[in-house]
């Protein structure tokens, strides 16, 4: 169901960016996400404490924005949720959009956006020189962010843009909106079960999904809830992780999606250098990073879609309230069918799934 929106918040900026700084001193390795949890802030509010200085707030110029974005050609792509970080490294060809969002679908890139979600801008040089772009929700939380890189990525252009985009408004602070949580599911009694499966054994798409879940009105997790075993089945919560390791011990290309508010963000290709350090499983590749943070994980599933291409399986995570991490397929394009090491290997994957295949090392990942 869609969120709430409550009364606008605007908080004294010298006093966010006061306890920022204290918090920095006693974390001086800290991510701005954390220090935003640990003040009760959110994180747009902190780097709008920038503003006039290190930022530049930019206009919500959507669709403009994303279309000058292959202009400045290399560049990593942050998109992430509570509990899981995806970060590509590529460019942002193949754009289609408009006013309400659309695809970037470049072979390295590959995103999905919905700007209804984006509703704060900013334009950050830190310290250290490092430039990015970052997309923020109404109430602050981060949407998607876009880095320069330092090799194959155009400074002049990302000037240009920030010049271009530059907001009239160049005061420090942003006005945010506390967001309430969604409102809960419809009972599964009022749930019409035998529709449910028949349009679902129905689908010709995996991207129908979403629509049949619109049409009937019924949770994404609920209905995999009451599905039969061999379209949806409750499985071991570290099964996508383990799906990463078996993926990276057998060379299987895979699919990996990870979602903010307003964008989802797509790997499709292989996974080589997976590790855990202390909660957090890594895929720690040259052009591919995630970082997903295994106690925010609830439960897991393991989920079979028809297509007319044949059954399409996946492993999906949700935290403890419902919300997706992150959900992950066999690589594949519309009119193929998955590659039949897939499903075989996401069943391996869930059988060792209740744990994790190696013992957690004492180190975090940031």
């Amino acid at each position: 169901m869609p969120d709430t929106v409550t009364e606008s918040l605007r908080r004294d900026p010298a006093e966010v960016a006061q306890s920022w700084a204290a918090w920095k001193e006693a974390n001086p390795r800290g991510r701005a996400r954390d220090a935003a949890n640990a003040i009760g802030v959110s994180e747009a509010e902190l780097l709008a404490t920038l503003v006039g200085r290190e930022a530049v707030r930019l206009r919500p110029r959507w669709k403009a924005l994303v279309e000058a974005l292959p202009a400045l050609g290399r560049v990593m792509a942050l998109t992430r949720n509570e509990w899981c970080v995806h970060e590509k490294v590529g460019r942002y060809d193949q754009v289609q959009i408009n006013d309400q969002g659309g695809v970037v679908l470049d072979p390295d890139i590959d995103l999905r956006l919905f700007f209804s979600r984006w509703h704060h801008a900013f334009a950050l040089t830190e310290a250290g020189g490092r430039q990015s772009l970052q997309v923020f929700d109404r109430d602050g939380t981060a949407v998607h962010k876009v880095y320069l890189k330092d090799e194959g990525g155009d400074a002049a252009a990302f000037a240009r843009l920030v010049a271009e985009f530059r907001h009239a408004d160049q005061t420090p602070g942003v006005a945010v909106q506390a967001v309430a949580p969604a409102l809960p599911e419809r009972p599964d009694a009022e749930i019409d079960r035998a529709t449910l499966e028949a349009r679902w054994r129905a689908l010709q798409d995996t991207h129908d999904f979403f629509g049949l879940l619109k049409d009937l009105k019924v949770g994404r997790e609920q209905a995999f809830r009451l599905a039969p075993d061999d379209l949806a089945r409750a499985v071991g919560r570290f099964s996508l992780s383990r799906g990463l390791e078996l993926a990276a011990a057998e060379e299987l290309p895979v699919m990996v999606f990870v979602g903010s508010p307003g964008c989802i963000q797509i790997h499709a290709g292989p996974v080589a250098d997976v590790r855990r350090f202390g909660p957090w499983q890594n895929v720690l590749d040259r052009d591919f990073n995630l970082h997903l943070r295994e106690d925010g994980i609830a439960r897991a599933w393991l989920v079979r879609k028809p297509t007319s291409d044949g059954i399409v399986t996946s492993i999906e995570i949700f935290d403890a309230e419902g919300r997706q991490i992150a959900w992950m397929f066999g690589k594949r394009k519309p009119g193929q069918p998955e590659d039949a090491r897939w499903p075989l290997l996401a069943e391996r994957a869930v059988a060792e799934g209740d744990a994790p295949a190696t013992a957690p090392q004492a180190v975090g990942h940031a």
